[in-house]
């Protein structure tokens, strides 16, 4: 019997800023080897807005109930597409949880800055990761190779995303999970348990870099596998 007999079937995963979808496919070859239906969204990163409209055209290709997957700047954006009513549950992989009305920037107030996370940004307002900061500050517990790999391919982000307010936080209505890496360096640690603490998640702490989403591809899957389970007997 699959883990999908009695649980909900299909999961939307979400990516964060300077990265794109490519860096879930360890967890799509997880949790599609367990008979689910995994979808990722491929976000423009060009505004709130934006990632949200990718975000939901996807969620309406879905068939039924689906356990929606943000991480980093992913969680902003299912915060706000998670109302859509084809999503039964969000987990937030190391994700920004804002409440409704808040600003992605508001999130970091009274926390702890993090050094090694450096924006450079351009005239344009687009920014990047500092690329010699990048490995440190993203994605310390990957191989040079890979570290490379996502530093070379990321996806710029538009800067003034990061002070959009969202509408709606769709957490305070559906069941939610955090996984959360204890060695991220791109985000507090305490400002990543206070977001998750104040949506009522069912936590999962796990030694890792915030690329744990590619590092740590098991725990994640397998967290996400437990909301499939779940979600449906926990709506709020």
């Amino acid at each position: 019997m699959s883990n999908t007999d009695h649980a909900i079937k299909n999961v939307v995963l979400v990516h964060g800023a300077f990265a794109d979808g490519s860096g879930w496919r360890n967890v799509y070859d997880n949790l599609t080897a367990q008979g689910y239906r995994v979808s990722i969204v491929q976000n423009p990163l060009t505004s709130l807005e934006d990632d949200v409209a990718a975000t939901t055209r996807v969620l309406e290709r879905q068939d039924g109930p689906t356990i929606l997957v943000g991480h980093s700047w992913g969680g902003t954006v299912i915060t706000e597409a998670g109302v859509h009513p084809n999503v039964a549950g969000l987990v937030y992989v190391s994700a920004l949880v804002p409440d409704a009305g808040e600003t992605t920037a508001q999130q970091y107030e009274g926390f702890a800055a993090t050094p090694n996370f450096v924006i450079d940004v351009g005239d344009d307002g687009f920014g990047f990761l500092n690329p010699e900061k990048f490995k440190i500050g993203f994605a310390a517990d990957t191989s040079d190779s890979d570290a490379a790999f996502l530093r070379d391919s990321q996806v710029p982000i538009n800067m003034s995303v990061f002070g959009t307010a969202v509408k709606n936080a769709a957490w305070r209505d559906k069941p939610t999970w955090a996984v959360i890496a204890t060695e991220d360096q791109s985000f507090d640690q305490a400002m990543l348990q206070h977001m998750a603490a104040r949506a009522g998640a069912t936590v999962t702490n796990v030694s890792a870099s915030h690329a744990l989403y590619v590092t740590k591809a098991d725990v994640v899957s397998d967290v996400i596998a437990t909301a499939a389970q779940e979600a449906l007997a926990g709506v709020r």
